[in-house]
């Protein structure tokens, strides 16, 4: 029986960008219990059985096992996760949740992080199990909760509690990776192959309090505000690894670009240089600060939190060289924490998701890079899981594609998403 996978795809995403799951990071928000049950019923509609299990109240997860479970092969876990982050109304020029398509583009909250691909996967699946084409390998869905703070409630949590889950599954393709930048006036396709380590910090300075209107030169808001600035100014230094590498490599061959300074060889992916740019040294963003109580009271203490990332082999020396950079007034120390990844750019699975972005586009190019922000696939790192980045999207080469993920306008390219779906439709022939 023929099928089409991506004829449910723009349905779906819709439906799951109308459904509110924006994820707070402090268990304020509505929880991604709605998404889940959604999942699950469209699961089950086609005869596909899965667990919907909570990690606390509203923080839900599904799992799902598919293809051939009685194959001695190993097994690959497809994931994606239901959480989004908040959008604020006001700011956007369409109602963020209504999931509405203007001019080729669905709009909304989630429609490249990550509900579209959460979409191509529930469109292909559900079209493969009606005409009876189940893949050869054994496949685990997992559609997790809270993805955006870190996983904590989700596929960390399905770790430490529910390991089994994922039994006999070596490899893993998720989000942030698949999508085309135009390069040289040629298309080409960036796959995660790694991701950097997070190393959020609180930054405290101590000082002397005392009355606002006197000379006050132990001021902890100053000495914090010089440590930021500090942060802010200070260049990181280039080191890339063998994901970058590689990608630089791909992009001097497309342009001809003669420099060897891997920053100037990157300019050309366009505006994609904030993200990909980022997978060439550490990185420091000051995100939030604390101070005071009272217009005219010096506080003794003002603390700032600061988002860093750093590169894969860099776990032990970047805090120290962070606090080595702000002073000795200002304490570092890490909130939250969580591995750097990298994985080999070779092996079936690479060679299956290349064969697979070219039988729907023939003239694709294809690197890997590293990317800057952190994904579920930490958590399943812990589980020795190897795991990809490929939510395969042709996009305009004019739309600022990296600029959407957790801004404002979020939208995806209909057409964009029933590509998707074929690529990853393909995928599934040939793992």
């Amino acid at each position: 029986m023929e099928y089409t996978p991506e004829a449910e795809a723009l349905e779906i995403c819709r439906d799951l960008i109308r459904l509110d799951t924006s994820n707070y990071g402090d268990n304020t928000g509505p929880g991604e219990r709605k998404a889940a049950e959604y999942v699950a019923a469209s699961l089950a509609e086609v005869g596909i059985e899965s667990e919907v299990f909570e990690s606390s109240p509203g923080r839900t997860s599904v799992v799902a096992r598919w293809g051939d479970q009685t194959s001695s092969r190993d097994g690959l876990l497809v994931h994606g996760h239901l959480d989004v982050v908040p959008a604020q109304a006001e700011d956007w020029a369409v109602d963020p949740f209504a999931g509405e398509v203007i001019d080729g583009y669905l709009w909304g909250r989630g429609a490249v992080d990550m509900k579209d691909f959460d979409a191509m996967l529930l469109s292909v699946v559900r079209a493969r199990q009606r005409a009876g084409a189940i893949p050869a390998r054994p496949i685990t869905l997992v559609f997790t909760a809270d993805e955006e703070a870190g996983g904590r409630e989700g596929a960390h949590w399905i770790v430490d509690h529910r390991p089994e889950l994922l039994q006999g599954c070596t490899e893993a393709i998720g989000e942030v990776g698949g999508f085309s930048v135009e390069v040289g006036g040629q298309r080409l396709y960036l796959i995660e192959s790694g991701e950097k380590g997070i190393s959020w910090m609180r930054l405290t300075a101590r000082g002397t309090a005392g009355h606002g209107s006197m000379a006050q030169p132990d001021n902890a808001v100053t000495h914090l505000a010089r440590a930021l600035v500090a942060l802010g100014e200070h260049e990181w230094p280039q080191s890339p690894g063998p994901s970058m590498e590689q990608l630089i490599a791909k992009v001097r061959e497309l342009t001809g670009e003669p420099s060897t300074d891997p920053q100037t060889v990157l300019e050309h992916v366009g505006p994609a240089i904030r993200m990909v740019g980022s997978g060439l040294r550490n990185t420091t963003n000051a995100s939030m600060l604390q101070a005071g109580y009272k217009h005219n009271v010096v506080p003794a203490e003002a603390v700032a939190y600061v988002d860093g990332r750093y590169l894969p082999g860099h776990a032990d020396t970047f805090l120290p060289a962070v606090q080595e950079v702000v002073g000795d007034r200002v304490s570092v120390e890490p909130y939250i924490t969580d591995t750097a990844l990298e994985f080999e750019f070779t092996g079936d699975l690479v060679d299956a998701m290349t064969v697979a972005l070219h039988s729907q586009d023939p003239q694709a190019h294809i690197a890997p890079y590293l990317m800057s922000g952190g994904t579920d696939a930490k958590a399943w790192s812990r589980l020795g899981i190897t795991s990809y980045g490929f939510t395969p999207l042709r996009l305009p080469a004019d739309l600022d594609f990296t600029a959407l993920f957790h801004g404002v306008d979020e939208r995806v390219p209909v057409e964009a998403l029933e590509f998707g779906s074929r690529v990853f439709d393909e995928l599934l022939n040939i793992v």
